[in-house]
Order: C-alpha cells, then structure tokens, then sequence
C-alpha cells in the first residue's frame, strides 16, 4: 500500500522511468542492450570514418578513447562477419595483452555476451563464430612475414621499435576479402612513418583531445595536467593530440637518432646505469634511469630507458638497481648536485654491493649536453630501439633547455651514461653479449 505521511496525502507508487523511441515503450532488456551499445555510448570521433579509405589514423592525447575506439572496431568487424583474420600490432607483445586485450577498454572488457577466446600460448583471440585476432609485437618484423589479414588495428604506432619495417611487413599480409582496412591509435610524435601516413590520400585522419573525454577520467585529473601542461609543447602533444614538429634549434633531430639491430650490435666491453634523481617525489617528478654499453666498434650503444614516474626514493633505486642487474652493467653513475650523500645511501639502502660513482655538474646542462650530441653526429651513437620519451625530450631541448620549462631527468641520465663512456672512459671493461 502507498505509504501516508504524517498530515498529508497518501503517497504514490514509485513510478519506473521508461525511454521512448517513438512509440516504442523500451523494455528493460532493451534498456540494458542501449546502454552498452557502442553506437549510444561513443563520440562521433571514435565512430570509423565515412567513405572510402585503407587507413584510419586516429591521433589523440592520453586518455582520449583511443583504445575503447580501437577495441570496439576491432570486436564490431569480428562478429558481424565469419572466419575473419584481424592482425592486433603493439610495441610489445606485453602491451598487446595488457592494453588491447585486457585493458580497461580493451577487447575482453568490452566484448560483453560475444566475448572471444583468449588463447595465451597461441597469441590469439578467438570469436565464437570463428573470426581471430593474432597478436605482434613491433620488436619482431618477420614474424608479419607470411600471415595474412582482412584487417589490423595497430596501437601507439608513435612507439614502435622498428616502426618501419614492422608496419611495411604488415602491408604486405593486409590482403583479404574485398577491403582490407586498418586502424591506426596513436598519440603524435614527428616521426617520418607517421607524417607518411597523414599526407597518404588512403588515409583518413581523426584527432581526438584528452578534454573530449574528461567524463570518463578521475576528477580533476584535467585540471592538474592543464595546469602543469597547458600550453606548452609537451602538453599540446600529450593532451590535445597535435603532432608538434622538432624544434629547428633542438641538439639532436629524430630522424637522425640511428636504431641498430641487436644481431649488428654484437658484444658489448662495458655497460654503465646513467642516473639523474629527482630533487623530491610527487606526481610530476621522474628519476632519469638510462643504460648505455660500448661495442666492439668503440660506438655507444643505448639499450634501454628505465626511468621512472612519481616514484619514491626506494622506489626508483629499485629501478636503477634492476636495471644495473638486468643489463649485467659495470656500475651506476648517477649525479649528486641535489641529493648528496642521500643518493648514495638510497642505492646502497637497495644493494650494499653496487658499484656507484657518482658525478656532480660544474657546468648547465646545455654545456653539458652538447658534447654527447656532438658524438651523435659524428655517429659515434646509436640506439637499441626507439625510447619515445627519452627521444621527445632528445628533440625537444635547446639552448634554453626544453620548451616545458621542465628538467630533462631522461636526456640527463642519458648524458651522464654516455659522457662517462665516451668522454671520460669510467667503468670496467668486461665482454658479455647483448
């Protein structure tokens, strides 16, 4: 019965809110299906592009709905139509997993009842009436040597190690059915496959902001980055999707940063752990952890960018430690201009046993950087893979040091490593492969 207040009316039934399309009373089966149905739910952005073409690129800032945008085309193209081959392209086979397949928007949380297959050991998503999805990794080119496709969604294109080769090797298997198609997410970056992409007349280019999904995102979240980003080049890379050419006075230009194999690198003769620690921690805060080796040829070689994000003192030890450990290296070299003895015992806190020298700067780190790239042209360097960050901040820094304003913690860790390399010739000699 409806229920009576104190001095009034009775009180009505509560009434259970309906949608109409039409005349069409939705039930709440209906309900449900709206509200999951992508076409409800996306931007007109994240929706493919009308008319025809090979490629769609989609370029948007973190956080944009790139993902979701790729994770539901590629699940759309999946069960509308049978035996479907689909190729699923990341950096690595790690990010395939856990972006485009287990992420929050990827494939697996977004499917709902037609919810494919994971099958691990075969590196493959299985539709229920038959179409797959196989995942690769940029870091293997040849293993797109072979297979074929109806379609491919590749992820962070910006990112990839080899990026040409891996994306010319999947051209070639994107030859199925009447119109082979491919979906590109990426946040932008200067490189010379992607500036190829967008002048392609197959292509159909989409930006996307970061701002045009501030709803999906933890509060405040915009403000913070618009506050620390806004305006400046990073932030309209990162945030508003705009592909911002290299500054015309940076040290060092992407497309001449060389990238070997590891079968033309060889044996190293030493390896050192360049480290810059941040002046506090907090969530703009970044400890550079670079590692470089010399080869047989007396060429610097950079293996790896190990930094890290808003981590604590023990935090990013940790990761300079393991990185000392992984790549077998000859000792840390981190500087001491803010920390001082801190820096030390932080590392030593982590591993009594490691080998630290460390390294204090008497000049501004534009001197300091301009004779490691002065080896850079003279090819005397070369990198082990394309390290997005560290190149960004590589290509971004100029005689006022980077456009940001902010301190270049990668580019520093990568100056001290190869300066202690190179110019000073620190460290044990010790053969060990790659």
């Amino acid at each position: 019965m409806a229920g009576r207040p104190e001095g009034g009316a009775p009180t009505a039934p509560p009434i259970t809110p309906r949608w109409r399309i039409g005349p069409h009373l939705l039930t709440d089966a209906e309900l449900l299906a709206a509200a999951r149905d992508w076409r409800i739910l996306s931007r007109p952005e994240q929706l493919p592009p009308r008319g025809l073409w090979r490629t769609w690129l989609l370029i948007g800032g973190r956080g944009s709905g790139k993902t979701r945008a790729g994770a539901e085309w590629v699940h759309g193209l999946a069960r509308k139509a049978a035996g479907l081959r689909i190729a699923l392209v990341a950096e690595t086979f790690a990010d395939a997993r856990e972006v485009m397949i287990d992420g929050q928007s990827g494939i697996m949380r977004i499917a709902g009842r037609e919810r494919p297959v994971f099958e691990i050991s075969r590196r493959r998503l299985v539709w229920p009436n038959g179409s797959t999805a196989y995942l690769f990794s940029s870091e293997d080119p040849e293993s797109l040597r072979g297979p074929q496709f109806h379609a491919a969604w590749c992820d962070e294109l910006a990112k990839w190690k080899h990026a040409g080769e891996t994306f010319d090797m999947l051209q070639f298997g994107l030859r199925l059915g009447d119109d082979p198609r491919q979906l590109v997410t990426t946040t932008p970056r200067p490189l010379p496959l992607l500036k190829r992409l967008m002048a392609d007349p197959g292509t159909a280019l989409t930006r996307i902001a970061t701002s045009a999904n501030a709803g999906n995102l933890a509060p405040g979240f915009m403000a913070a980055l618009e506050a620390r980003y806004g305006g400046t080049r990073l932030g309209r890379q990162e945030l508003d999707g705009e592909l911002i050419e290299d500054r015309e006075d940076a040290f060092w230009r992407r497309d001449a940063i060389p990238v070997a194999t590891l079968a033309e690198i060889g044996p190293l003769t030493r390896i050192v752990v360049g480290v810059d620690p941040p002046v506090g921690h907090g969530t703009t805060s970044c400890c550079g952890i670079v590692v470089a080796g010399i080869d047989g040829k007396g060429r610097a070689v950079v293996l790896a960018d190990c930094s890290v994000e808003a981590a604590t003192p023990a935090g990013w030890a940790l990761a300079a430690a393991r990185a000392y450990r992984r790549f077998e290296a000859d000792r840390i070299v981190a500087e001491i201009n803010q920390g001082g003895d801190m820096v030390v015992s932080t590392l030593r806190g982590i591993d009594e046993n490691l080998p630290i020298t460390t390294v204090r700067a008497a000049r501004g780190k534009v001197a300091r950087a301009e004779p490691v790239a002065a080896l850079y042209e003279q090819g005397r360097v070369t990198h082990a893979g394309r390290f997005a960050s560290l190149e960004d901040q590589m290509c971004d820094f100029g005689p006022d040091g980077l456009s940001s304003g902010r301190s270049p913690d990668r580019l520093d860790a990568l100056v001290w490593a190869l300066t202690a390399l190179m110019l000073e010739g620190q460290g044990e000699p010790r053969v060990r492969g790659v």
